[in-house]
């Protein structure tokens, strides 16, 4: 990705150097966020549970190099977050509405938020409760050596997937979601759970196609990498690996061939409108 010496945003929170001080409980939407993402981690979301009740978190020093890197890593990350407040004001102002501009908080360790206080372990989400992205820098590329997301857009596509769910909260969608929960069967919240997270992939493409457009940000090989990503963390390939079998019923995300499919269609259209996941007959 073209990102050097662009525009990064002033919505950036570097709370790094700020120590986690043990692990709160956390409910309501931050159980939610647990549960979605828990097989990022884990294929037992108790055991990420019981790892987040743990108090104490262990830092290590970073060298001067791993620093340089970071900070490297920290400043495109601020460069994605800029396109994606460019893109999205573009869009909302198309579509009559103002995009309110989310923050995202850079941290190590644990990290207070509105949706309760979170270990890295927990990995990138997003808290409704303060329009809030958080992300673990070291986690992130963790994530990416686990799971086989390399490139620098795969990790464009992180932060774009969670600026997603903030679209989805300003546009209502999180809410109308997060309120079924306690309603419907478990096996019928996680169907819904999945359209969401199936509707922030999209929503991911429909940033790579206008930021494209707008700024000329691709490279080759890019959306290779953000596809690659996208099947990466599939539900159905983490619980395959993880445990040898998958279980459809409990699945949060989507398969591997379901989030290409849908970032793939976001990109190739550009359009918000063809989103509409909860109404898909076909996912």
């Amino acid at each position: 990705m073209k990102w050097s010496g662009r525009r990064q945003s002033d919505n950036v929170e570097d709370r790094r150097s700020i120590s986690g001080k043990g692990i709160a409980g956390i409910g309501g939407i931050g159980a939610i966020i647990i549960a979605v993402i828990a097989f990022f981690i884990t294929k037992d979301p108790s055991q990420l549970l019981n790892t987040l009740q743990q108090s104490g978190v262990q830092q290590e020093q970073l060298s001067a190099e791993d620093q340089a890197h970071q900070d490297s890593l920290a400043s495109f990350i601020s460069v994605v977050l800029a396109d994606t407040e460019d893109v999205w004001a573009k869009l909302f102002n198309e579509m009559g509405k103002t995009y309110q501009m989310p923050k995202l908080v850079m941290f190590t360790g644990a990290v207070q938020s509105a949706c309760g206080q979170a270990q890295s372990a927990v990995g990138p989400f997003y808290c409704s409760g303060d329009s809030r992205v958080y992300l673990d820098l070291d986690f992130l590329e963790q994530l990416q050596q686990k799971l086989g997301a390399q490139g620098d857009f795969a990790q464009a596509y992180i932060v774009a997937h969670e600026v997603g769910h903030h679209v989805q909260n300003l546009l209502g969608t999180l809410d109308e979601v997060h309120g079924m929960s306690g309603r419907l069967s478990e096996k019928e919240y996680n169907e819904m759970t999945v359209r969401l997270e199936l509707q922030a992939d999209f929503y991911a493409g429909v940033w790579a196609h206008h930021a494209q457009k707008m700024k000329n940000i691709l490279e080759k090989g890019d959306i290779d990498e953000a596809v690659n990503a996208a099947g990466a963390v599939g539900d159905d390939k983490i619980q395959m690996e993880n445990q040898g079998y998958v279980v459809p019923d409990s699945f949060t995300h989507g398969t591997s061939a379901q989030r290409v499919k849908w970032f793939k269609l976001g990109f190739a259209t550009g359009d918000i409108t063809k989103g509409d996941t909860f109404n898909a007959k076909v996912l």
